[in-house]
């Protein structure tokens, strides 16, 4: 049901329906069809963004990433196609795009992050062309293979990660790993260096070590505390910010992850934190100032990573906690641990699954090393993930098992 009115008041609003938004609408009304729920979300498209990185690599169409919002958007919830424009939480209201308000009795803010494309100089203008490429968008993401297919001897090509927090923190190297798979496949020598923002290849150290043998075997080069800062897309070259000052790299090919922050939007409300993200309890996911708010996904200032995997631990956390806020008499759901995932497709066919929660401890979600690289795996990111997304987590389904278990001996 889609709804225009200039002003509405709904039981639940949820401010966007995107991988965070659907799964809260769907559970809630699975659980009480009768319930008022609204969504905002404006897009016409809903997508399967972890996807993009295997159509970067060629191994998945673009198309298989995207259906329409519709077909994704709960039957009975109310459909408001429009754009948040400001929070006012003490008034209990959303404003919109359009110029109407929405009221409500309980909100849940899942707006996800924004892509701060703007904040390199150049690289608005030359994306999708003169070697400029990102995963990071389902319109580029094929252009990235299409580059991968035509480096050739002494080309180079450069992979970009920005400082932290940025959604799905192992893309920008999967990206990397992928195209170097690629060229080792059309036995096409081209330098290859990724640049990192950070100190290290991956946040949990029992997995960084793990992958400077994968980016090494590549004969990869990685160069840590470097920040893009510019691109010239018709010289072809990439500025990049050091503690020893700026640096200059031409390159054939380079594959850019822009900074990332929570949408401005948030930023200039009374729901953020000093960060700018929306301010949560991390476990409980609700608001630390305001009882009848409730957020999740990437929009949070939750200290985990952001990854399909988190929101799929985070959203019943959300629901049974709104659900006895309504008065329902359920009980309460475990509280998110910071559960997060990263299936790092390291080669084509094989993967390193790195799983990890809060304070960077290593879970396991299977009785196997979860520091090696392994071809089982692939088909749980090719196949299983896509399809527990689209016909489970969408549907407002709990995925119960395997539950991770602690591995301690790995978390040092």
């Amino acid at each position: 049901m889609t709804d225009s009115a200039t002003s509405l008041h709904h039981r639940v609003v949820i401010a966007g329906g995107g991988t965070a938004g659907i799964p809260v609408a769907a559970a809630l009304l699975k659980a009480d069809p009768s319930l008022d729920v609204a969504v905002i979300e404006p897009s016409r498209d809903h997508y399967y963004q972890p996807g993009w990185t295997l159509v970067g690599g060629g191994d998945m169409r673009a198309e298989a990433t995207r259906c329409a919002e519709a077909d994704v958007m709960p039957a009975k919830a109310h459909w408001i196609r429009d754009t948040v424009a400001g929070f006012d939480p003490d008034a209990n209201r959303v404003d919109l795009a359009s110029g109407a308000a929405v009221t409500y009795d309980f909100l849940v803010v899942a707006l996800g992050l924004q892509l701060d494309w703007g904040a390199i100089d150049g690289l608005k203008q030359t994306l999708g062309r003169n070697g400029v490429t990102s995963n990071y968008r389902f319109d580029l993401a094929p252009y990235t293979h299409e580059l991968a297919q035509s480096l050739k001897d002494g080309d180079r090509a450069l992979f970009t990660q920005p400082a932290m927090p940025i959604k799905c923190a192992g893309a920008p190297q999967k990206a990397l790993y992928l195209t170097a798979a690629t060229l080792r496949k059309r036995d096409v020598k081209a330098e290859v260096a990724f640049y990192n923002q950070g100190g290290a290849m991956f946040g949990v150290p029992a997995y960084a070590r793990e992958l400077d043998k994968v980016i090494a075997g590549y004969g990869a080069t990685p160069y840590f505390k470097h920040s893009l800062i510019a691109v010239d897309g018709d010289r072809r070259e990439a500025t990049f910010d050091t503690d020893d000052g700026h640096v200059t790299r031409g390159f054939e090919m380079l594959h850019v992850v822009p900074p990332q922050s929570a949408p401005d939007v948030i930023k200039h409300s009374s729901l953020a934190g000093d960060a700018g993200w929306v301010s949560v309890d991390k476990n409980r996911l609700t608001h630390s100032r305001y009882d009848n708010v409730f957020a999740l996904g990437d929009c949070t200032d939750t200290p985990n990573a952001k990854t399909m995997a988190a929101i799929r631990r985070q959203f019943p956390v959300v629901v049974a906690g709104l659900r006895r806020a309504l008065g329902e008499n359920v009980s309460p759901a475990d509280d998110y641990d910071g559960y997060g995932a990263c299936p790092l497709t390291v080669a084509h066919g094989k993967v390193l699954l790195a799983e990890f929660r809060y304070g960077g401890e290593v879970v396991s979600s299977f009785p196997l090393d979860p520091r090696k690289v392994r071809r089982i795996h692939w088909p749980l990111k090719a196949q299983f993930f896509p399809w527990l997304y689209w016909h489970v987590m969408l549907k407002g389904r709990d995925w119960h098992w395997p539950r991770p278990k602690p591995r301690p001996d790995l978390s040092a």
